[in-house]
């Protein structure tokens, strides 16, 4: 399995990705996953797919990359596993985020410089 997959910004993968990682069915992932309708966050299971923690049981599932390979090298027994993240395109927040900082550094820097 040599898989690049696109990510959300905190870098954990959604069930299309998942599916498309393992090659498997949407169902198959869902039925991999460990979840249940009555609780949104469930003990951790070595035989199942664990998403990362969730606020509410409506919040989408999203799965570690790392949870992903261990779950199909010792569950599913694919042997070479590797998952490869691509960083989504940088949006205008995050630049109009990078100017302030930068101009927030440099009014600090400015400050330290005074008596």
């Amino acid at each position: 399995m040599d898989t690049e997959t696109s990510s959300n910004p905190q870098g954990l993968m959604s069930v299309e990705a998942v599916q498309k990682a393992l090659n498997r069915s949407r169902a198959s992932v869902y039925r991999y996953a460990n979840t249940d309708p009555e609780s949104s966050n469930l003990p951790y299971d070595s035989q199942k797919l664990n998403p990362e923690l969730r606020l509410n049981k409506d919040d989408p599932l999203l799965f570690h990359p790392n949870e992903v390979a261990r779950f199909a090298k010792d569950v599913l027994g694919i042997k070479q596993v590797i998952i490869e993240i691509q960083q989504p395109a940088e949006t205008v927040t995050q630049e109009l985020l990078r100017a302030i900082l930068a101009e927030l550094q440099s009014i600090h820097e400015l400050l330290k410089t005074r008596p």
